[in-house]
């Protein structure tokens, strides 16, 4: 069909598409004035267009539940720093709640310039199919989609097509997935585009990915029957192309983040370098023990140096052209290199691939006892390749390999495989087994966490005529909500701990509150402090979902005119956040503080936790828990592996010298420690909803919603069940 738009205003296209695959329906919309001030978009627009198409009994394999992708008002504008990012939104077949995905590329600024603010697509497609919105001609069509069922095969299938229909690379850009996805509920959606300045074989030039890997949406995408969808356009010209209110202002405040960027990187972090990877550095001090190693039983180890950041910089990542996933950010941290591959139908290969992140880096490294840089990028590569996240492959196949350390399962239980720390091939294996749902592990582990702990006690039981272990499984079987922990170990950490329980709603994942580092730093001394943050940060960063913007411009490069703030929190980089500020309101028109600015967030964080509401209903608050192996040792000898710490602990909370600590029994001190971490932690989420203002098992109140304006934006059923809860 053909479609019209209009100039971009205030960066709002002021248009949603919406395709219904099953009747082959297209319509353009109009994005109502009242619901883009409300939710500004990314992922609160996201979720609020969620809401309006499923109610309490719709599942993620249904028809009706949409696939939304959706940037933000301030994605696409080069002038700023770290605009490349666009958000998927669903029901997650992993979780069976909400799912959220953020993913870099040029996507979401694409999907802008073609003139629309989310593109919904609801229905299942007869036949495996392909969307495609052509900018240039003004016209979106649906087509058969190339018949290839790995990423890498389909993409050189895709450009090809385009290509010789006359199209630039420049001009494609694109999303995929793969078999794994349709194999697994964890499947991850590739965002494909050129990087017109890496050099290739003596030429310039390759098809780069990013990954919306979180909550399973690979798997909504391809149960539809879309293997691709497909943007043809490019950079609007001209003056204030994006609709600015107050264009210089947007550039001047780009110019200043820029500075910034340039002048502390190179000095602190070394992104330019490293990419997020060095930060496993950060993460194995002695003094944090929060890099997870073998599913997060330790957290240091001195092998960490043959997957740090510092290895890759100097031996595996190809420094060349600018490393950016979107043009005007000069913290060019999208690092990746070249591997010859090992395993699989693709051995001997050389392969591009674009990483390791810290998070794949940690889970396929550290977490499952391998040290070898090449494996974690080979690893990287097939999940990328099959559709898959690194994240959840690889913490359940941590599991998998304490079920096996412990006795849980034996070769007995999967016709001879076993999969024991450090094994490379067998890993690799694994990985391959998952995408093709080959064994009956490997089928079942492809569900998910929750359905393997059962497959596994069931297993035991059959085979010991013992009791069922699933409560003892459950102990290191590291998720919550039923999404896989991201990496990182947090005995140290109670800010993270309940980070993980209660502050992130789609289950534990870091994008609402990475509040780790700064933890560890003394950013939160009492416990009102980390509190606090729990409200505080997931409003920047999820704040920034809404937006359209990477954090780690923000995050990771410290302003140093923050540490001369006064009667702040200096980690939370104000001084960078003023610069924020200056690009919203030069976008928009406004004229907001950052804090005020951020606030805003609080409307789609209830949003999403009433969404959840109707899925989890009164137990929701049961939900927001953690396994006890991210609260501390669940056995002695993993006290005794850092004693004198956990002894300092105990001495402090009993309030006895340590020298009588130290003589006490290892199981009653490890008792004594983890019971009080537990109370600690309920506190801190009893506190966290009263903070909200939800109430003591996790429920909005009705007064809450309606203070903060969002009542008039549920739905009957929604009202309805939060009346009732309320009651």
């Amino acid at each position: 069909m053909k479609y019209t738009k209009k100039p971009l205003f205030h960066g709002y296209a002021n248009q949603i598409l919406t395709i219904d695959v099953g009747t082959g329906k297209i319509e353009p919309r109009p994005l109502e004035e009242k619901v883009r001030d409300f939710f500004i978009g990314g992922r609160g627009l996201g979720l609020y267009l969620l809401h309006q198409k499923i109610n309490a009994q719709t599942k993620a394999d249904d028809p009706a539940n949409p696939l939304i992708l959706a940037p933000g008002p301030l994605g696409g504008i080069p002038q700023f720093p770290g605009t490349s990012k666009c958000m998927a939104v669903s029901l997650s077949p992993l979780t069976h709640i909400p799912g959220v995905s953020n993913f870099g590329g040029y996507f979401g600024a694409y999907l802008k310039y073609a003139g629309f603010d989310a593109l919904e697509i609801t229905g299942i497609s007869t036949t495996d199919a392909m969307i495609v919105i052509d900018d240039f001609k003004s016209e979106i069509y649906m087509t058969e989609a190339p018949a290839f069922d790995q990423v890498f095969d389909l993409e050189k299938a895709i450009i090809d097509k385009f290509l010789q229909e006359g199209r630039e690379k420049k001009d494609i850009v694109f999303l995929t997935t793969g078999l794994g996805a349709a194999n697994t509920m964890f499947g991850c959606i590739n965002s494909h585009y050129y990087d017109a300045v890496k050099p290739v074989d003596g030429k310039k030039g390759l098809f780069r990915t990013k990954q919306a890997g979180r909550t399973g949406l690979g798997t909504v995408m391809i149960s539809k029957n879309i293997r691709a969808i497909v943007v043809l356009s490019g950079f609007p010209h001209g003056e204030n192309p994006y609709g600015a209110a107050d264009w210089e202002k947007v550039k001047h405040s780009g110019t200043k983040l820029h500075k910034i960027v340039k002048e502390v990187d190179p000095q602190s972090l070394r992104m330019y370098r490293k990419g997020s990877a060095g930060l496993i550095t950060f993460m194995n001090k002695d003094d944090y023990q929060s890099l997870p190693v073998n599913n997060y039983q330790y957290g240091s180890d001195p092998r960490a140096g043959n997957i740090c950041g510092k290895n890759y910089e100097e031996h595996l990542f190809d420094h060349r052209g600018m490393d950016g996933c979107f043009p005007g950010c000069n913290l060019r941290c999208t690092k990746g290199g070249w591997v010859t591959l090992v395993s699989g139908e693709h051995h001997g290969r050389k392969a591009w691939v674009d990483g390791p992140e810290y998070e794949t880096a940690a889970g396929f490294g550290s977490n499952l006892g391998v040290w070898n840089p090449e494996f974690i990028m080979e690893a990287n590569w097939y999940c990328d390749n099959y559709g898959i996240d690194t994240i959840t492959t690889a913490v359940i196949m941590a599991f998998v390999m304490e079920c096996y350390q412990r006795g849980y399962l034996t070769g007995e239980d999967t016709d001879g495989f076993e999969l024991n720390w450090g094994d490379e091939k067998s890993a690799m294996q694994f990985i391959h087994d998952v995408a093709y749902r080959k064994t009956a592990l490997t089928s079942i582990a492809g569900l998910g966490m929750t359905e393997l702990i059962s497959w596994i006690g069931d297993r035991y039981a059959a085979r010991t005529s013992q009791p069922n272990p699933r409560r003892e499984l459950e102990k290191f079987a590291m998720q919550a909500k039923g999404l896989p922990f991201s990496l990182y170990r947090t005995h140290r950490s109670l800010s993270m701990q309940g980070s993980y329980a209660a502050a992130s709603d789609i289950g534990a994942h870091h994008a609402a509150a990475w509040l780790i580092k700064v933890d560890l730093l003394g950013a939160f001394p009492t416990f009102e402090a980390k509190a606090n943050a729990l409200i505080t940060y997931p409003r920047v960063r999820l704040g920034n979902d809404n937006l359209g913007l990477c954090k780690l411009p923000w995050v990771d490069v410290f302003n140093p005119d923050s540490s001369s703030r006064k009667d702040t929190d200096i980690y939370i980089n104000p001084a960078s956040q003023e610069i924020y500020a200056d690009f919203y309101n030069g976008m928009l028109g406004t004229n907001m503080t950052w804090e005020q600015i951020f606030e805003q967030t609080d409307r789609d964080i209830n949003l999403q936790r009433i969404l959840n509401i109707m899925a989890f209903d009164k137990t929701t608050g049961e939900h927001d828990w953690i396994p006890d192996r991210a609260i501390g040792p669940t056995v002695d000898a993993l006290y005794e592996k850092e004693k004198a710490y956990n002894d300092e602990q105990v001495s402090s909370l009993l309030n006895r010298p340590l020298d009588e600590v130290q003589k006490m029994p290892t199981y009653e001190k490890r008792k004594i420690l983890m019971e009080r971490r537990k109370e600690e932690l309920k506190k801190l989420i009893r506190v966290y909803y009263a903070q909200r203002g939800w109430s003591e098992t996790g429920i909005p109140r009705v007064e809450t919603i309606k203070k903060i304006g969002l009542w008039d934006f549920l739905s009957d059923e929604a009202r309805a069940k939060i009346t009732a809860l309320n009651a």
